[in-house]
């Protein structure tokens, strides 16, 4: 999911959000404040119910990214390179960029999220019978009551066995526990997932037609997003398995161009593009140490007739936002980090720049393998 605006960090991971956020969060405030609020403590004002349903909002979001912050840490603590996390439409996504180890790692991770949403829920709902005990208003124990509710479904909801939902995640390692197959329980986990997702679009439409125009179609697009993921992660493991033995230095350009950080755009242009027939170059500095990449998408937005002020060290990416990786790295662990705007791994061997690596290159290392894997059963013969 991609990340529109970066909020910080905590406990040093990256936090951010997706656009959707934004709607989702202006929903579920709207929906407290003028629907389950008023029915649950009837007689205040309208300003009293939006401003107990922001705050809801907020304190629900922030349990989701308690949820995430779980995943998170748990997996950092078990090895796996955590990239990020990302609140978006339907919650939130902690980014690995690695694999657990083992199928005790991957249940523990996987656990430690519902676990964290049902602890919260339980605490919120305690509140709200303490508060209301107290003999304090209606509203002021709506919004704990509501909280505590919200996260004990979604704690019981992301247990259901259908990837990739923590369920899902649970199942894969409990068939990874019992097989010793990661791939194989994985694919089980995924067809899981997309048998849910197409009960959910079901029972959506169902509720659609008797009535029910929103809860129905917040199924829909659930199980719609159940269906691309589960259908995503079974494509992502069989292209893992192809590539599994595939290295970094057998797909990598090997000595790319590289350019000085003070070269004009327009020299950029003129004198490198065309010439090398490149869309992407490394920069490197005077002193020979990698200091960013430019692409043709950096320099795009350049207006022609600022291209001779403007140097490609005013465009590129700096060296910390570009993925790097080592020549004997598994070339399946780039699959996710070639992303926009840089599209590229640069490839370092002790610290020294020694090739780049395309979505290009992964897909032709893909046509190769899955050409090889099909002549292997004649060639056994």
């Amino acid at each position: 999911m991609e990340e529109n605006l970066r909020l910080g960090r905590i406990a040093g991971i990256r936090v951010g959000m997706n656009w959707s956020l934004l709607v989702i969060f202006w929903l579920i405030t709207w929906s407290l404040a003028t629907e389950a609020f008023p029915q649950e403590a009837p007689g205040r004002t309208d300003l009293a119910y939006w401003v107990t349903g922001v705050i809801a909002s907020v304190l629900f979001f922030s349990s989701l990214l308690a949820h995430e912050m779980g995943h998170a840490l748990l997996a950092r603590r078990s090895g796996i390179a955590v990239e990020g996390i990302t609140l978006w439409l339907f919650g939130g996504v902690a980014r690995l960029s690695g694999e657990a180890s083992s199928a005790r790692s991957e249940l523990r991770v996987a656990v430690v999220g519902p676990a964290i949403s049902l602890t919260v829920g339980v605490l919120f709902a305690s509140l709200a019978l303490l508060v209301d005990a107290l003999g304090a208003p209606a509203l002021v124990s709506a919004a704990p009551a509501w909280i505590g509710r919200i996260n004990i479904v979604l704690a019981l909801f992301n247990l259901a066995p259908a990837y990739p939902l923590d369920g899902g995640r649970v199942l894969r390692g409990v068939l990874w526990l019992r097989h010793g197959d990661r791939i194989r329980a994985t694919l089980t986990a995924a067809r899981a997932g997309r048998f849910f997702g197409w009960f959910l679009i079901s029972l959506g439409l169902l509720e659609f037609l008797a009535g029910g125009t929103l809860g129905g179609v917040w199924f829909v697009f659930l199980g719609w997003f159940l269906l691309g993921a589960a259908r995503a992660e079974i494509e992502g493991v069989l292209l893992r398995d192809l590539l599994k033995d595939t290295r970094v230095r057998a797909v990598m350009t090997s000595d790319p161009v590289t350019v000085a950080p003070d070269v004009s755009i327009e020299d950029l242009l003129e004198d490198y593009t065309l010439r090398h027939h490149c869309s992407a170059f490394p920069v490197v500095d005077t002193s020979g140490a990698l200091i960013g990449l430019v692409t043709l998408a950096h320099i795009k937005g350049v207006p022609p007739d600022r291209r001779r002020e403007l140097t490609v060290e005013d465009v590129a990416s700096p060296i910390e936002r570009v993925p790097t990786a080592g020549p004997d790295d598994r070339l399946v662990d780039l699959l996710g980090r070639i992303t926009a705007p840089e599209n590229r791994v640069l490839v370092l061997d002790q610290g020294r720049l020694v090739g780049i690596v395309t979505a290009t290159d992964i897909t032709r290392a893909l046509d190769w393998a899955g050409m090889r894997s099909h002549r292997a059963p004649e060639e056994s013969q």
